[in-house]
Protein backbone atom coordinates (compact mmCIF):
# COMPACT_ATOMS: atom_id res chain seq x y z
CA UNK A 1 0.00 0.00 0.00
CA UNK A 2 1.54 3.44 -0.75
CA UNK A 3 0.15 6.60 0.79
CA UNK A 4 1.60 9.90 1.77
CA UNK A 5 3.46 10.52 4.50
CA UNK A 6 2.81 13.08 7.29
CA UNK A 7 4.42 14.66 10.15
CA UNK A 8 3.55 11.77 12.56
CA UNK A 9 5.45 9.15 10.49
CA UNK A 10 8.86 11.34 10.81
CA UNK A 11 11.26 9.55 12.89
CA UNK A 12 9.68 6.04 11.15
CA UNK A 13 10.94 7.82 7.49
CA UNK A 14 14.21 8.98 8.75
CA UNK A 15 14.96 5.71 10.76
CA UNK A 16 14.59 3.92 7.64
CA UNK A 17 16.11 6.40 5.18
CA UNK A 18 19.40 6.34 7.50
CA UNK A 19 20.02 2.39 6.68
CA UNK A 20 21.94 4.19 3.70
CA UNK A 21 22.61 7.83 4.68
CA UNK A 22 24.71 8.57 2.17
CA UNK A 23 22.37 7.32 -0.61
CA UNK A 24 19.58 9.12 0.72
CA UNK A 25 21.18 12.32 1.67
CA UNK A 26 19.19 14.68 -0.36
CA UNK A 27 15.69 12.97 1.37
CA UNK A 28 16.83 12.99 4.78
CA UNK A 29 17.87 16.44 3.93
CA UNK A 30 15.06 17.81 2.08
CA UNK A 31 12.52 16.23 5.06
CA UNK A 32 14.57 18.14 7.43
CA UNK A 33 14.06 21.19 5.83
CA UNK A 34 11.05 21.12 4.17
CA UNK A 35 8.54 18.34 6.47
CA UNK A 36 5.82 17.03 5.12
CA UNK A 37 3.71 20.13 4.56
CA UNK A 38 5.68 22.16 1.88
CA UNK A 39 4.16 23.14 -1.58
CA UNK A 40 7.49 22.35 -2.93
CA UNK A 41 7.57 18.86 -1.58
CA UNK A 42 5.71 15.51 -1.35
CA UNK A 43 6.95 12.46 0.24
CA UNK A 44 4.83 8.79 -0.53
CA UNK A 45 5.85 5.43 1.65
CA UNK A 46 4.90 1.86 0.49
CA UNK A 47 3.97 -0.23 3.21
CA UNK A 48 3.94 -4.03 2.87
CA UNK A 49 1.45 -6.42 3.98
CA UNK A 50 2.53 -6.30 7.68
CA UNK A 51 2.62 -2.53 7.50
CA UNK A 52 6.27 -2.00 7.50
CA UNK A 53 7.63 0.87 5.88
CA UNK A 54 9.97 -0.89 2.84
CA UNK A 55 10.10 2.12 0.59
CA UNK A 56 10.29 6.03 -0.02
CA UNK A 57 9.29 8.29 -3.08
CA UNK A 58 10.33 11.82 -2.39
CA UNK A 59 9.14 14.64 -4.83
CA UNK A 60 11.01 17.88 -4.57
CA UNK A 61 9.30 20.29 -7.15
CA UNK A 62 9.56 18.23 -10.31
CA UNK A 63 11.98 15.94 -9.45
CA UNK A 64 11.41 12.14 -7.86
CA UNK A 65 14.29 10.41 -5.58
CA UNK A 66 13.23 6.45 -4.94
CA UNK A 67 14.16 4.41 -2.42
CA UNK A 68 13.71 0.89 -1.17
CA UNK A 69 15.35 -2.22 0.16
CA UNK A 70 13.67 -4.65 -2.78
CA UNK A 71 12.47 -4.21 -6.13
CA UNK A 72 8.66 -5.65 -6.63
CA UNK A 73 5.57 -4.07 -6.07
CA UNK A 74 6.80 -0.51 -4.48
CA UNK A 75 8.81 0.47 -7.85
CA UNK A 76 5.30 -0.04 -9.52
CA UNK A 77 3.56 1.89 -7.02
CA UNK A 78 6.14 4.35 -7.26
CA UNK A 79 6.20 4.35 -10.97
CA UNK A 80 2.39 5.01 -11.38
CA UNK A 81 2.77 7.80 -8.66
CA UNK A 82 5.41 9.41 -11.29
CA UNK A 83 4.00 9.00 -14.64
CA UNK A 84 0.75 10.27 -13.54
CA UNK A 85 2.35 13.59 -12.43
CA UNK A 86 2.63 15.95 -15.92
CA UNK A 87 5.22 17.75 -14.08
CA UNK A 88 7.84 14.80 -13.37
CA UNK A 89 11.11 15.91 -14.65
CA UNK A 90 13.49 13.91 -13.04
CA UNK A 91 14.51 10.81 -11.45
CA UNK A 92 17.43 10.32 -9.58
CA UNK A 93 19.62 7.71 -6.93
CA UNK A 94 21.94 5.39 -6.75
CA UNK A 95 21.86 2.87 -10.29
CA UNK A 96 20.04 0.01 -8.68
CA UNK A 97 17.26 2.29 -7.29
CA UNK A 98 16.88 4.07 -10.88
CA UNK A 99 16.91 0.89 -12.52
CA UNK A 100 13.13 0.30 -12.55
CA UNK A 101 12.17 3.25 -13.52
CA UNK A 102 14.05 3.87 -17.32
CA UNK A 103 10.77 3.41 -19.37
CA UNK A 104 9.20 6.16 -16.69
CA UNK A 105 9.11 8.80 -19.61
CA UNK A 106 8.50 8.72 -23.20
CA UNK A 107 11.93 9.84 -24.29
CA UNK A 108 14.48 9.89 -21.49
CA UNK A 109 18.33 11.79 -21.12
CA UNK A 110 20.61 9.75 -19.10
CA UNK A 111 23.19 10.80 -17.35
CA UNK A 112 25.39 8.79 -15.15
CA UNK A 113 27.71 10.45 -12.38
CA UNK A 114 29.83 9.44 -9.41
CA UNK A 115 29.42 9.72 -5.81
CA UNK A 116 32.52 11.17 -3.86
CA UNK A 117 33.14 11.42 -0.08
CA UNK A 118 35.33 13.76 1.59
CA UNK A 119 37.45 11.97 3.60
CA UNK A 120 38.51 14.42 6.22
CA UNK A 121 40.02 17.60 5.50
CA UNK A 122 44.07 17.09 5.32
CA UNK A 123 43.90 17.67 1.88
CA UNK A 124 42.08 21.29 1.72
CA UNK A 125 43.76 24.51 0.52
CA UNK A 126 44.21 26.68 3.42
CA UNK A 127 44.35 29.48 1.32
CA UNK A 128 40.85 31.15 1.12
CA UNK A 129 41.62 34.76 1.22
CA UNK A 130 38.71 36.53 -0.58
CA UNK A 131 36.15 33.42 0.06
CA UNK A 132 32.79 35.03 0.64
CA UNK A 133 29.64 33.66 1.84
CA UNK A 134 26.82 34.85 -0.41
CA UNK A 135 23.94 36.40 1.57
CA UNK A 136 20.43 36.92 -0.38
CA UNK A 137 21.66 40.01 -1.66
CA UNK A 138 24.31 38.53 -3.57
CA UNK A 139 21.81 35.81 -5.51
CA UNK A 140 21.22 38.02 -9.31
CA UNK A 141 25.40 37.79 -9.01
CA UNK A 142 25.52 33.86 -8.93
CA UNK A 143 22.51 33.48 -10.96
CA UNK A 144 24.81 35.49 -13.67
CA UNK A 145 27.86 33.49 -12.85
CA UNK A 146 26.04 30.43 -13.50
CA UNK A 147 24.05 31.14 -16.27
CA UNK A 148 27.71 31.11 -18.05
CA UNK A 149 28.18 27.33 -17.33
CA UNK A 150 27.21 25.26 -20.11
CA UNK A 151 26.28 22.22 -17.64
CA UNK A 152 24.53 23.84 -15.41
CA UNK A 153 20.25 23.34 -15.67
CA UNK A 154 18.58 26.35 -15.78
CA UNK A 155 16.59 25.51 -12.51
CA UNK A 156 20.05 26.27 -10.59
CA UNK A 157 20.74 30.09 -12.10
CA UNK A 158 16.88 30.37 -10.82
CA UNK A 159 17.62 33.80 -8.81
CA UNK A 160 14.39 33.05 -6.92
CA UNK A 161 15.44 29.16 -6.31
CA UNK A 162 19.00 30.71 -5.29
CA UNK A 163 17.52 33.45 -3.00
CA UNK A 164 15.37 30.55 -1.09
CA UNK A 165 18.16 28.00 -0.59
CA UNK A 166 20.18 30.61 1.36
CA UNK A 167 16.83 31.88 3.50
CA UNK A 168 15.56 28.78 4.39
CA UNK A 169 19.43 27.19 5.11
CA UNK A 170 18.72 24.28 3.18
CA UNK A 171 22.60 25.03 1.61
CA UNK A 172 25.18 27.76 1.90
CA UNK A 173 27.04 29.75 -1.37
CA UNK A 174 30.64 30.80 -0.73
CA UNK A 175 32.02 32.69 -3.68
CA UNK A 176 35.00 34.93 -5.19
CA UNK A 177 34.50 37.76 -7.04
CA UNK A 178 37.14 40.48 -9.08
CA UNK A 179 37.98 43.87 -8.80
CA UNK A 180 34.43 44.55 -10.69
CA UNK A 181 32.05 42.95 -7.83
CA UNK A 182 31.55 40.54 -10.15
CA UNK A 183 31.21 36.79 -8.85
CA UNK A 184 34.20 34.88 -10.60
CA UNK A 185 33.95 31.08 -8.55
CA UNK A 186 31.21 29.76 -6.86
CA UNK A 187 31.07 26.38 -4.57
CA UNK A 188 27.62 25.66 -3.00
CA UNK A 189 25.97 23.04 -0.67
CA UNK A 190 22.12 22.17 -0.58
CA UNK A 191 19.73 19.00 1.22
CA UNK A 192 21.49 20.25 4.32
CA UNK A 193 21.08 18.70 7.88
CA UNK A 194 22.43 18.34 11.16
CA UNK A 195 24.32 15.01 10.18
CA UNK A 196 25.44 15.96 6.12
CA UNK A 197 25.80 18.25 3.00
CA UNK A 198 25.73 18.08 -0.64
CA UNK A 199 28.20 19.94 -2.64
CA UNK A 200 26.57 21.04 -5.55
CA UNK A 201 27.06 23.91 -8.56
CA UNK A 202 30.99 24.33 -8.37
CA UNK A 203 31.88 26.91 -11.06
CA UNK A 204 34.37 29.01 -12.43
CA UNK A 205 34.25 31.81 -14.87
CA UNK A 206 35.66 30.51 -17.93
CA UNK A 207 38.29 33.73 -17.82
CA UNK A 208 39.35 33.08 -14.77
CA UNK A 209 40.03 29.15 -14.83
CA UNK A 210 43.57 27.52 -13.84
CA UNK A 211 44.36 29.77 -11.72
CA UNK A 212 43.09 28.33 -8.39
CA UNK A 213 39.95 29.87 -8.09
CA UNK A 214 37.20 26.86 -7.41
CA UNK A 215 40.25 25.16 -5.21
CA UNK A 216 40.34 28.13 -2.75
CA UNK A 217 36.03 28.38 -2.68
CA UNK A 218 35.61 24.46 -2.88
CA UNK A 219 38.19 24.12 0.24
CA UNK A 220 36.39 26.97 2.39
CA UNK A 221 33.00 25.16 2.05
CA UNK A 222 34.38 22.03 2.88
CA UNK A 223 36.41 23.29 5.99
CA UNK A 224 33.34 24.99 7.39
CA UNK A 225 31.12 21.78 6.65
CA UNK A 226 33.48 19.10 8.55
CA UNK A 227 34.22 21.80 11.33
CA UNK A 228 30.19 21.52 12.08
CA UNK A 229 30.53 17.47 12.27
CA UNK A 230 29.48 16.65 8.65
CA UNK A 231 29.61 14.34 6.25
CA UNK A 232 30.78 15.92 3.16
CA UNK A 233 29.84 14.56 -0.56
CA UNK A 234 29.79 15.59 -3.92
CA UNK A 235 29.12 14.25 -7.80
CA UNK A 236 31.30 14.39 -10.58
CA UNK A 237 30.97 12.89 -14.47
CA UNK A 238 34.49 13.64 -15.94
CA UNK A 239 38.09 12.62 -15.25
CA UNK A 240 39.19 16.03 -14.95
CA UNK A 241 36.95 16.95 -12.08
CA UNK A 242 37.68 13.42 -10.62
CA UNK A 243 40.86 14.09 -10.16
CA UNK A 244 40.77 17.64 -8.78
CA UNK A 245 38.08 16.12 -6.21
CA UNK A 246 40.12 13.00 -5.49
CA UNK A 247 43.49 15.25 -4.99
CA UNK A 248 41.64 17.68 -2.28
CA UNK A 249 40.62 14.02 -0.33
CA UNK A 250 37.16 12.82 -1.96
CA UNK A 251 37.00 9.14 -2.14
CA UNK A 252 34.34 7.67 -5.12
CA UNK A 253 31.62 5.92 -3.23
CA UNK A 254 29.20 4.69 -6.09
CA UNK A 255 27.17 5.50 -9.54
CA UNK A 256 24.61 7.88 -9.25
CA UNK A 257 22.21 8.12 -12.41
CA UNK A 258 19.89 10.81 -13.10
CA UNK A 259 17.19 10.26 -15.53
CA UNK A 260 15.83 13.79 -17.44
CA UNK A 261 12.23 13.56 -19.03
CA UNK A 262 12.38 14.81 -23.27
CA UNK A 263 10.47 17.11 -24.18
CA UNK A 264 8.47 16.80 -27.32
CA UNK A 265 8.03 18.98 -29.95
CA UNK A 266 4.92 19.20 -32.20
Amino acid sequence: MIRKLIETDRQAVLTFLQAEPLLNLFQIGDIRNYGFNSSIQTVYGYFDTDHQLTGVLLRYRQHYLPYFKEEGEVCQSFLQVIKTDPAAQMISGDERLVRPFYRCFNEVEKAVTFLCELIDGTHLSSNDLGVKRATVADAPRISTLIQMIAEFHSDSANVQNIRQKIKDESGRIYYIENEHKEVISVAQSTAENEESAMIVGVATHPLYRRRGFMTQTLSKLCYDLLAEQKRVCLFYDNEAAGRIYHRLGFKTMGTWVMLRRVQQTR
